[in-house]
């Protein structure tokens, strides 16, 4: 029998898979280790779709999840393939973004948020050695092919829990997340449409790729205040079809591709659940630089996710934006490195940001992206694969 804690087993003859159920910041998920799963592709999907209770095959409009770990909302359907490949001292990491009724699984992005989570992870592994005041590890990101470090702080012995962030009630252990060389992550450029401002369907909007590729929009220029619950923005149709058309015109503009690496058709776009992100901006009401309502694309999102936070931040950095346009007190670059503090208003708080960055002529170059995120493992244990396939099934125990 095979007892290695990182494979699956058997009980009365149901598979029981290892899983790391987490929190990073404002989203949760799991982490699964890579030598746990299958090689073959399409069997993996069927293991992910066990796992979060997802549908096996097309779509269930109004699926509960109620079989799996997936809590319905897209920042609770993350589930992250973790490794440490022999005489490496960092991690990979390769995220699967579900959706709740539906079978496919976007494999396109990072999660900045759940990325909080990984040094836990690692941690219980014994992949990270506590040391004070903080451990540093490398985590190398597969999908986007970016690299962080990631610190946890530690006294005595023992992880710190020291960090409370807007959306998430009490102190836990805090995580500082640095992305250096975050441009590009997608297109390969800071803007890849070519400019600092766009016309799609009439309205001004910023195309941007830092971390994540995303549209920034005045709010007011979409008839909303910017100051919207999340709720109230999603139940607007009229709205959310402007959106979802700025949606298509950007990421046409920004030449977004599939994992195929063939351009994103409309459709595509239209029903993407992970590329462009898209915000709308305000100006600041409680002391940070600016405020925000960010999208998944396709619904709000409770706060603010981190690698969007950190697109905005650059944005506010760069003269031209829609977003430095609503800044009321802009911060000047310089020909010598500078760190730029940028606090995002959002409907869970304020998100604190650090961004590296400088001029060489008129180009802007960004540096690094910072952050810091509390996380927790919620659950460390296994699940029982009560319907996977003969082939899964084989695959498996295989491993």
């Amino acid at each position: 029998m095979n007892t290695d804690p990182q494979r699956c087993t058997l009980d009365a003859g149901i598979l029981q898979f290892p899983v790391f159920h987490m929190r990073g910041g404002t989203s949760t998920g799991l982490v699964l280790a890579r030598e746990a799963v299958p090689e073959d592709e399409a069997l993996l999907e069927e293991l992910l779709r066990h796992l979060m209770g997802v549908p096996l095959v097309g779509d269930w409009p109004g699926n509960t999840q109620i079989t799996g770990l997936g809590r319905g909302i897209p920042t609770s359907n993350k589930v992250f393939i973790v490794e440490r490949r022999p005489g490496e001292t960092r991690m990979t990491s390769t995220l699967a973004q579900l959706a709740a009724g539906k079978s496919h699984i976007d494999w396109s992005v990072n999660c900045g948020n759940m990325s909080a989570a990984l040094p836990l992870y690692a941690l219980a592994r014994g992949w990270l050695a506590p040391e004070e005041p903080t451990a540093q590890i490398e985590i190398f990101n597969t999908n986007t092919r970016t690299t962080l470090y990631a610190r946890l702080g530690f006294a005595n012995g023992r992880l710190l829990s020291d960090t409370r962030i807007p959306g998430v009630n009490g102190v836990f252990p805090g995580v500082d997340l640095f992305l250096h060389d975050p441009v590009g992550a997608k297109t390969g450029a800071l803007f890849p449409s070519g400019l600092r401002r766009d016309r799609l369907n009439g309205i001004a909007a910023t195309c941007i790729d830092v971390a994540v590729p995303m549209i920034i929009v005045n709010a007011a220029d979409l008839g909303k205040s910017g100051y919207e619950t999340p709720a109230q923005l999603d139940a607007d149709p009229v709205f959310k079809s402007a959106l979802s058309d700025l949606l298509v015109e950007g990421g046409q503009r920004m030449q977004l591709r599939n994992r195929s690496g063939a351009l994103m058709s409309a459709d595509e776009l239209r029903r993407s659940e992970t590329l462009p992100k898209i915000c709308i901006v305000s100006p600041a009401q409680a002391g940070g630089h600016i405020n925000t309502r960010y999208f998944t694309p396709q619904s709000a999102h409770p706060s603010l996710a981190v690698s969007g936070g950190c697109c905005l931040a650059a944005a506010c950095l760069i003269e031209g934006t829609v977003a430095h346009d609503v800044l009321s007190a802009p911060q000047a670059l310089g020909a010598s490195v500078g760190e730029f503090p940028l606090s995002i208003e959002n409907p869970a708080g304020v998100l604190d940001t650090l961004i590296t960055a400088r001029l060489d002529g008129e180009q802007v170059l960004i540096d690094a992206a910072a952050y810091r995120r509390s996380a927790q493992v919620l659950v460390r244990g296994r699940m029982a694969l009560y319907n996977a396939s003969a082939a899964l099934s084989e695959a498996l125990l295989a491993r």
